[in-house]
C-alpha cells in the first residue's frame, strides 16, 4: 500500500506540471492552429527567470513566481509581434511557423547559455520538509507543486469560461472567420493566447526546476511529454489534456517503479501510436465532418 501511495503522489506531481504545459500547447493549437516548437524553451525561460530574481537581481526568492509569469507573458508577445503576425495569413503557415518557432527556441537557448552557462544550477525557490502518510514521506514541495498547478488551472478555466476575453478566445478557436464577422479582434486575441501560453509554460518550467536542476535543455523532455499528452487527448482539447496529463503522470511513475526510468518514454510513445490508430482524433477528441 505504501508503494501505491508513493506512485500516486509522484504521478500526480509530475502530471500537475505536465498539465500546465499541455494546456499551453492546446490553447495555441485550438486558437491559432499552430504547433509551438518553442514550448520547451519557454519552460526553461520560466525556471531561469525565477533563478535570476535572487541570483542576478538580488531580490527575495518569493518574487520568483510572479517574475517568471511576467517574463513568460512577454516572451509570448514577442513571438506574436516578432514573427507570428507576419506569417499567420500565409498558405504555408502550418509548416513555416514550426520552422520559425524552432529557430526562436534555438535563439533563446543560446541566450540562456551566454548568460548562465551550460552547467546545471539549483533553483533557490522551494520549501523543505514534509510529512508522513502511512509509511510514505511526502515532501511539502510536491504538495506545493500540485497546489500551484491546480490553482493555475482553475484560474485559466475561470478566465476562459467567465470573462469577455475568454469568450472571445473560445469563439476564435471555434471559427475564426465567424468571430471576425461578429467584431472579435482576432489578431488581438492571437497575441493574448500566446501571452497566456507563455505564462503557463513559464510556471510549469519553474515548478519543474524546483525538483530537478536548471539547465538550458531542461525543457526538451517535458515538451515531448506535453506533445504526447496532446496527441492522446486530441489537439486543442483543453479538458481532455488535463485528464490525460494526470493519467499519464501516474502511468509514467508506475512504469518507472516497475521497469525503470528508461522505459517510461518508449512506453508512452507506444501508447500514442496505439491511441492514434484507435482514435485518430485523440481519446477525448471529436471527429470533424465537412459538408460539401
Amino acid at each position: 500500500m505504501d508503494t501505491v501511495v508513493q506512485i500516486v503522489v509522484s504521478g500526480l506531481t509530475v502530471g500537475a506540471m505536465y498539465a500546465l504545459a499541455t494546456i499551453s500547447l492546446s490553447l495555441v493549437w485550438g486558437s491559432l492552429n499552430m504547433l509551438n516548437m518553442a514550448q520547451g524553451t519557454l519552460l526553461t525561460i520560466g525556471g531561469f527567470a525565477s533563478y535570476a530574481v535572487s541570483a542576478n537581481l538580488g531580490l527575495p526568492i518569493f518574487f520568483g513566481l510572479p517574475f517568471a509569469m511576467i517574463v513568460g507573458c512577454l516572451i509570448g508577445y514577442l513571438m506574436y509581434f516578432g514573427f507570428v503576425q507576419f506569417m499567420i495569413n500565409q498558405p504555408s503557415f502550418d509548416t513555416s511557423v514550426i520552422i520559425a518557432t524552432i529557430g526562436f527556441a534555438i535563439i533563446l537557448e543560446n541566450v540562456i547559455l551566454k548568460i548562465w552557462g551550460a552547467y546545471p544550477l539549483r533553483q533557490p525557490l522551494g520549501i523543505t520538509g514534509g510529512f508522513f502518510l502511512g509509511g510514505v514521506h511526502i515532501p511539502y514541495q510536491n504538495v506545493l507543486i500540485v497546489a500551484v498547478s491546480v490553482v493555475g488551472m482553475l484560474l485559466v478555466a475561470g478566465f476562459v469560461s467567465r470573462t469577455r476575453l475568454g469568450r472571445a478566445i473560445r469563439a476564435t478557436s471555434q471559427n475564426q472567420e465567424a468571430a471576425r464577422l461578429m467584431g472579435v479582434p482576432v489578431r488581438f486575441i492571437f497575441a493574448q493566447v500566446l501571452a497566456l501560453a507563455g505564462f503557463l509554460a513559464a510556471v510549469s518550467g519553474l515548478l519543474l526546476s524546483t525538483i530537478t536542476t536548471l539547465s538550458p535543455t531542461m525543457g526538451y523532455d517535458p515538451m515531448i511529454k506535453a506533445f504526447i499528452i496532446c496527441a492522446i487527448a486530441g489537439l486543442g482539447n483543453i479538458a481532455g489534456a488535463l485528464y490525460a496529463a494526470f493519467i499519464l503522470g501516474v502511468l509514467e511513475a508506475s512504469i518507472q517503479y516497475l521497469f525503470g526510468v528508461r522505459f517510461a518514454l518508449p512506453t508512452m510513445l507506444l501508447l500514442v501510436i496505439a491511441g492514434l490508430i484507435w482514435r485518430p482524433a485523440g481519446v477525448f477528441g471529436r471527429r470533424t465532418v465537412t459538408r460539401l
